[in-house]
């Protein structure tokens, strides 16, 4: 049966790059809730929060220090029930982060719990050392050991990210509880789901050193990726929490292979209704840090397969992790319009939930910073200091973190072409992205052929057309320039053709044009730089 979350286009905010109202320099709740007609008019029917509680800041809100509670920095709660209630009157519902693999190690539950004798201990994996050193090799994601040393306890912690990212013990039944009870207060606010942050990390079978391997697994990831004791405590918050409310949850998951996947969302399992996979953002990198060029033929067999292997796929291109796919899979400067389109078109015609990261429906690009001095992600900034101590020249260090930052999408959101892009009357938290003057909301928005306008023809596009929801999908054509596929509902179909190259293309494929990205009237059989063309009942020959 159709749920309808299926039938809905996702649009993912980060509140603190979003829109501030208040002169702080940091987006805030109200700056959301003064956009909702923007995004109701673009078609969006979902909006994903990235985190708004209480935290630190050491991983921008993923450091989560009160789960039942606003960030002061975005607002109140009074904020959020107000977003809550405005969304609904749009029709537009709002699924939050889930951030529960770890906590900030400023959470109450944690501090309490460096006393050894504190009921909160369990809460958290803390071990003796082995000889003065970390209880096993394990290796953090941000770099460096996963282990850090407390002078309070006498003992180490563990933490698979950031040292002030503690993780929680889910093999003690209180922590089973405490998430049950977060996520029922905010489902019984009135969300309608949520985003599970690195949800497949969540059980460490062992604690044993973990293998060191050349490929890009991180040595002990065997011992806590995927293991079958995540998926018992998934289908448990399903059973016990979620299947008591119209909800839906999608899924951020590490290393998983398509196998891996079925076990975690597949429908009989119980678990995850979606999840994020990340092969096919690793098709243009050898490791996160280290790069090779874009291979789009690469790139599209990823796809192609991860399309055909799950029940239902959660389909992005960008997010507040990776990169501006438009730098990153298109040509940002020459044919920056044309390639944010032919993206578009790949993201909103697959099957599956496509989730629109924001600035994405506009263009936005990689940052232009020029320095390590502008840059505010801590991973990024792990890495640019192992570098250092590497003796790694400073010229290469910036080349590996400028293409591959996480801030890259964190650069506010550009409304218009006034002072600071129209985020903030303030300084804001991150810089703006100096092409904001020709790359803006208020521009795209009085522009028939605007990146935006595409969207929003390509959200209406799908919201009516079931065969663009529904319907099978079947890769056609692979090539490193042309990528063609169609999608099949009852003896209806829509051929996409993509052309990912600056070069003019010959695609084999003719039948009635429904769209074309230069608005063409009828199709001639070749395809323009980073043109995208959907073609109606379109049949395979000359």
């Amino acid at each position: 049966m159709a749920k309808w979350w299926q039938e809905r286009v996702v649009y993912q905010i980060y509140p603190r790059s979003f829109q501030d109202t208040n002169g702080d320099g940091i987006g805030d709740i109200p700056g959301i809730i003064a956009h909702l007609d923007d995004l109701k008019d673009l078609g969006v029917g979902i909006l994903w929060l990235s985190p708004v509680y209480p935290s630190p800041n050491a991983d921008y809100g993923y450091d989560i220090s009160d789960y039942c509670a606003i960030n002061p920095e975005f607002g109140t709660m009074e904020d959020m029930e107000r977003l809550i209630a405005e969304a609904g009157k749009r029709d537009i519902k709002i699924i939050m982060d889930l951030v529960i693999n770890h906590t900030s190690d400023e959470h109450p539950w944690f501090i309490r719990s460096r006393d050894k004798q504190s009921p909160y201990r369990d809460y958290y994996i803390w071990r003796p050392g082995k000889n003065g050193k970390p209880p096993n090799n394990w290796m953090s994601f941000f770099g460096g050991s996963t282990w850090e040393y407390d002078e309070k306890s006498g003992e180490y912690y563990l933490h698979l990210f950031s040292k002030k990212q503690p993780d929680l013990n889910w093999r003690n039944p209180k922590v089973m509880e405490e998430i049950q009870n977060v996520m029922r207060f905010w489902l019984d606010k009135g969300i309608a789901g949520f985003r599970c942050d690195v949800i497949n990390l969540l059980y460490k079978t062992s604690l044993e050193n973990g293998r060191i391997r050349l490929a890009m697994a991180l040595p002990g990831s065997e011992h806590y990726v995927s293991q079958e004791g995540t998926h018992e405590i998934l289908r448990t918050l399903r059973r016990e929490v979620l299947d008591h409310y119209d909800c839906f949850t999608v899924g951020e998951t590490v290393f998983v292979t398509t196998e891996d996947a079925k076990l975690l969302c597949g429908s009989d399992r119980r678990e995850l209704d979606m999840v994020f996979f990340f092969e096919h953002m690793e098709t243009d990198a050898f490791a996160k840090w280290i790069r090779r060029k874009f291979n789009p033929a690469r790139f599209a067999r990823v796809i192609s397969r991860w399309q055909n292997a799950l029940e239902w796929n959660a389909n992005y291109l960008e997010n507040h992790d990776q990169p501006r796919s438009v730098s990153r899979f298109g040509d940002d400067s020459r044919y920056h319009a044309e390639s944010a389109k032919m993206l578009g078109t790949l993201l909103l015609t697959l099957r599956g939930t496509p989730f629109i990261y924001q600035g994405q429906e506009i263009g936005m690009t990689n940052f232009d910073y020029t320095g390590i001095d502008q840059v505010r992600d801590v991973a990024s900034l792990n890495i640019y200091n192992l570098a250092k101590r590497l003796h790694i020249p400073e010229p290469l260090r910036w080349k590996i973190i400028k293409p591959t930052s996480r801030d890259n999408a964190r650069t506010p959101m550009q409304w218009d072409s006034s002072p600071n892009s129209g985020f903030t009357t303030g300084r804001p938290w991150i810089d703006v992205n100096g092409n904001y003057r020709t790359i803006n909301v208020a521009s795209q928005m009085k522009d028939p052929n605007s990146i935006r306008n595409w969207y929003k023809k390509l959200i209406t596009l799908r919201n009516t057309d079931k065969t663009l929801i529904y319907g099978d999908f079947k890769a056609l054509e692979i090539t490193r320039r042309v990528f063609v596929y169609r999608r099949e509902l009852e003896g209806r179909s829509v051929t996409v053709l993509l052309n990912f190259s600056d070069k003019p293309q010959n695609a084999h494929y003719s039948g009635h044009l429904i769209v074309s990205s230069y608005g063409r009237q009828s199709y001639k059989g070749v395809l323009e730089p980073y043109e995208a063309v959907l073609l109606e009942n379109g049949a395979n020959g000359e």
